[in-house]
């Protein structure tokens, strides 16, 4: 699975951004798509995610500011960020989740994007 990010860049505090991610590859129709960010301070944290049932899971640095959601005929994620935090400035990663059937029994793969940079400043 390959994942393509897009929607980073420079945004003044309180402003708003969103982000996208694409799926490609081979993927079943029951995964977990979502978003994490890095910093040098916090290492990674999860910001959310999202199942192809709609069912989501966010920080709690981010609730109610930010929204996850999906086109699962896209395979395509996006996190909507509003009332931006200078402490929000971070790499944030797409993240790709599902279980596949082998031999030994159902093991869950996992795929991570390449990164794109959010920064909240003036």
């Amino acid at each position: 699975v390959q994942l393509v990010e897009s929607g980073g860049g420079l945004v003044q505090p309180g402003g708003s951004l969103t982000l996208s991610c694409a799926a490609s590859g081979r993927i079943l129709s029951v995964n977990t798509m979502g978003w994490y960010r890095h910093t040098a301070g916090n290492g990674r944290e999860l910001v959310a995610t999202i199942t192809t049932a709609g069912t989501t899971n966010y920080a709690d640095s981010v609730t109610g500011r930010f929204t996850i959601s999906r086109d699962n005929v896209k395979n395509t994620v996006y996190l909507q960020m509003n009332s931006l935090e200078p402490e929000d400035t971070a790499i944030y990663s797409c993240n790709f989740k599902q279980d596949v059937a082998t031999i030994e029994g159902m093991n869950r793969v996992e795929y991570w994007g390449k990164g794109t940079l959010v920064t909240v400043s003036t």
